[in-house]
């Protein structure tokens, strides 16, 4: 099967009902390594939720809110139908990971949380990409830069995605792509091309879909 037929196959998956299946408050309550995973970081609020949400048209998938650090567990979600045995295993799982950057929380829960997304990181084999979020009216901040920064220590694939670009005048979406990829174009383990979505509008998701599914196949 070539590249291209995968890619329209998996974009199919989106289609499907997805469904919850663990959240994972520890690295020991992690399902059994399988399908390739895609996990999903950004500050708090930055609209991770609200974007898997868009991705697979489910409103209430994951849990939305306005409480920063609200996502405290890796939440896994993969498409229907699957028995999860054998050759009927999810072809892609979908992971929610806590946001960081929230100032609110206490110390050691950010700590907590803090070590539980980058042990996952550093150690999951069949993780595929990490989708690293950017709200488009605020650009890269230093906390994103720190987090970039680990990433491209464990040497985890990630990409960026500008949210919420309907919040910002059409015409400075081009220019803030373009200052992104400058900001990013020394990073090892940066994936050398922007996204930009919002969930609002449905605009960038079908582009997303398809990097999301190149990349679950190694691309």
């Amino acid at each position: 099967m070539n590249a291209l037929n995968k890619t329209t196959i998996g974009i199919e998956l989106f289609t499907r009902a997805w469904i919850f299946i663990r959240g994972v408050p520890a690295m020991k309550f992690l399902p059994p390594e399988g399908p390739p995973e895609i996990a999903f970081a950004g500050r708090s609020n930055v609209g991770k939720s609200s974007l898997i949400n868009a991705l697979v048209n489910q409103k209430g998938l994951a849990r939305t809110s306005n409480t920063p650090g609200r996502t405290q567990e890796l939440n896994y979600f993969v498409p229907g139908g699957f028995s999860g045995e054998g050759a009927d295993l999810p072809p892609m799982a979908l992971i929610d990971m806590p946001g960081y950057g929230y100032a609110t929380a206490p110390k050691e829960k950010v700590d907590e949380w803090t070590k539980l997304v980058f042990d996952y990181l550093k150690g999951r084999v069949t993780l595929k990409r990490v989708y690293v979020l950017i709200d488009a009216r605020h650009g890269i901040k230093a906390k994103d830069d720190e987090v970039l920064s680990l990433l491209d220590k464990a040497a985890v694939s990630y990409q960026i995605v500008l949210t919420k670009t309907d919040k910002i005048k059409a015409a400075g979406v081009p220019r803030l792509i373009e200052e992104t990829l400058q900001k990013i174009k020394k990073r090892p383990a940066a994936f050398p091309f922007v996204l930009a979505t919002s969930s609002e509008k449905s605009e960038g998701l079908e582009e997303l879909r398809a990097a999301i599914v190149l990349a679950a196949n190694g691309g």
